[in-house]
C-alpha cells in the first residue's frame, strides 16, 4: 500500500459567506457541493481546483487563527502559476493585495503570499 496523492485539505472559516465568496468568485474554485449541517449548525462546502479539493467549514465563533508568531498545524497553501506577474496582476484587479515577490532559496522560483478572509495564508509559487 502506498500513498497516492493529497484529496483534499479542509479549512475552518468564521464567515462562510465572504469565503465562499472569496474562493469561488474571487479564486476560480469551482463548487462540488454545499451542505448545511443541522446536527453541527454549520456550513460545508467541497470546491476543486485542478485534481485536488478545498473543504470549507462555515463553523460560528471558531477560535481565532495563529498566524504570528506562526503555531504548530497548517502553514500555508501553495498555488502553482506560470506567470507571477500575470497572477498577481489578476489578484490586484480583483482588489486582493500581495506580499512583495520574490525568489525562493531552495528552488530558485518566484513566489508571493496574499492572504484569505480569515488571515489563511496562502503562497503563489511559479
Amino acid at each position: 500500500m502506498k500513498l497516492n496523492k493529497i484529496h483534499h485539505v479542509a479549512v475552518i472559516v468564521s464567515d462562510y459567506e465572504k469565503s465562499k465568496d472569496f474562493y469561488v468568485n474571487q479564486l476560480g474554485f469551482e463548487i462540488i457541493r454545499e451542505n448545511y449541517r443541522a446536527e453541527r449548525d454549520d456550513w460545508k462546502l467541497d470546491l476543486r481546483l485542478g485534481d485536488c479539493e478545498l473543504e470549507i467549514f462555515g463553523v460560528k465563533n471558531p477560535p481565532a487563527r495563529v498566524n504570528r508568531p506562526e503555531a504548530c498545524g497548517l502553514r500555508h497553501l501553495a498555488f502553482t502559476v506560470e506567470n507571477m506577474e500575470e497572477a498577481v496582476a489578476w489578484l490586484s484587479a480583483k482588489g486582493i493585495e500581495t506580499e512583495p515577490v520574490r525568489t525562493d532559496d531552495f528552488t530558485g522560483k518566484k513566489m508571493t503570499f496574499f492572504f484569505d478572509p480569515d488571515g489563511l495564508p496562502l503562497e503563489l509559487h511559479e
